[in-house]
């Protein structure tokens, strides 16, 4: 994996390549939390991962955690909620936006292998939506 992550570079990397990345990175780290939580079958587990990783939870999720990003990290997530994406018929743009521009954030600091931060901000997420 080391090889593959060492040859993005991220200053040319698109911002949608980043979201693209940091789905299935936030998917894993979901999918292991909740797996950690219960021995379910893997059908209750996927349903329970929707009300993590959709695009209405990850909106919300920014919308709770914006104020503890960096200055550098917001521009990371604006840089990729701002970018031309297609939307989604199971979200508002706004939403998909934001949800981008999360997905963004969260690959961007995987591939930094900024992994303490990551794993920060996954938490404050996770406890977010486990208020609900």
């Amino acid at each position: 994996m080391e090889k593959y992550i060492k040859n993005i570079d991220l200053q040319t990397v698109s911002m949608q390549t980043l979201a693209f990345i940091g789905d299935a990175v936030y998917n894993i780290y979901i999918r292991c939390y909740l797996a950690s939580r219960s021995n379910a079958k893997t059908g209750f587990l996927h349903k329970q991962s929707i009300r993590f990783v959709s695009a209405k939870s990850q909106s919300r999720t920014m919308d709770a955690i914006i104020e503890k990003l960096t200055n550098e990290e917001v521009d990371i997530y604006k840089r990729g909620r701002n970018t031309n994406i297609i939307t989604s018929k199971h979200a508002e743009t706004i939403e998909y936006k934001k949800a981008t521009g999360f997905e963004a954030l969260i690959g961007y600091l995987y591939i930094d292998k900024q992994n303490e931060r990551l794993e920060e901000i996954i938490k404050i997420c996770i406890d977010e939506i486990d208020k609900e």
